[in-house]
């Protein structure tokens, strides 16, 4: 079992403990779907850490949005423990980027681009190709991505 997997069932196990249901029932959902993506595909096999991570990112982004949709349906204590869903799930996850370390990060990709001949809109994807390792698991995509357009449009 990978370490992240392995903290995240002791965490479980301490929650149920404590009769933590928030806890709990996040952390047995989330053990859920990283036992689902470990049996998807061809052949099971055990997901490496940032394998995981990306699962329990996934989920976290499940939670922001499911809580967005309750509180638009006029359903504000659903979207509470949506939320406290998605807080609990970003403490497995790395640090986020500020705003400003992203726009730092991004402007050296767009540089860099350029001085390989892309410029404009179209140099998105090789902007992109440089920021996503850079970025990868601190920053959502659609930020970033929304970061590059502004900085490529001037």
């Amino acid at each position: 079992m990978t370490t992240l997997k392995s903290k995240l069932h002791d965490d479980l196990i301490d929650a149920i403990r404590a009769r933590d249901e928030l806890r709990s029932s996040t952390l047995r959902l989330t053990l859920a779907a990283i036992s689902k993506e470990e049996v998807s595909g061809k052949t099971a096999r055990e997901l490496s850490d940032d394998e995981v991570q990306k699962v329990i990112a996934r989920e976290a982004k499940k939670r922001r949005e499911a809580a967005d949709a309750f509180e638009q349906g006029g359903r504000a204590e659903q979207a509470e423990r949506e939320r406290a869903e998605g807080v609990l799930l970003d403490g497995y996850l790395p640090q986020q980027l500020s705003d400003d370390e992203l726009t730092a990060i991004v402007a050296d990709a767009v540089a860099e681009a350029k001085a390989g001949g892309a410029e404009g809109p179209r140099a998105m994807g090789a902007v992109m190709k440089i920021v996503n390792p850079k970025v990868a698991g601190r920053a959502e995509g659609g930020r970033v991505a929304a970061v590059v357009k502004r900085l490529l449009a001037g």
